[in-house]
């Protein structure tokens, strides 16, 4: 959802007799979204067209280094005094969470070696249409397939690919729990250690 405002009212530069200091300058939302998919906290970003010093302004909020090159004076004047007048949020205002992606791989047979599945298990989809057996060696049974919990899942429902961690349950206190709330449990014991 990139919708954004228009640089407009009090976010708008204007001179001494309020017209525009520049005629194309960006919306800070806009630099803030690129800095915040594109940078961390303490990086260095460059500018090489940085006009009354939206970049900066937005960089130096968020915690980041910036390097503008302008060569119109009035703009460098202008992007000073604006970069000047910025309070860097704190830390936590701009932290992001992690990604799952940047989260430790856990193997489903790590679930099995904790004890936190038992082979000859069954685990079910959320509407318990489909139904596989855990094998000790981490793998999944379900008719004639044999695979991972990602690729027996898939051929459960006919498609291309699922993600088992969170297709699959098992049955614990007479309710359904996902696979993916005891990899959970898995990465918290990795992180303690």
């Amino acid at each position: 959802d990139w919708y954004l405002p228009l640089c407009t009212g009090d976010e708008r530069l204007k001179d001494d007799k309020g017209a525009k200091v520049h005629p194309t300058q960006k919306p800070a939302s806009l630099l803030a979204r690129v800095l915040l998919s594109a940078s961390n906290p303490g990086d260095v970003v460059l500018d090489p067209f940085f006009g009354t010093g939206t970049t900066g302004a937005v960089a130096k909020a968020l915690g980041r280094h910036f390097i503008g090159i302008e060569r119109e004076q009035v703009y460098a004047n202008a992007a000073r005094e604006r970069i000047a007048a910025v309070q860097p949020l704190p830390p936590e205002a701009f932290a992001t969470a992690p990604s799952k992606r940047s989260e430790p791989r856990v193997p489903f047979l790590s679930l099995v070696e904790a004890g936190l599945v038992k082979a000859g298990e069954r685990v079910f989809d959320e509407k318990r249409r489909h139904s596989a057996t855990i094998r000790a060696d981490g793998t999944l049974v379900l008719g004639p397939a044999v695979g991972s919990i990602h690729k027996v899942g898939a051929l459960a429902q006919g498609l291309p690919a699922c993600n088992g961690w969170t297709f699959w349950h098992v049955e614990r206190e007479g309710k359904a729990m996902l696979l993916d709330v005891l990899r959970g449990e898995i990465r918290a014991q990795m992180a303690a250690a």
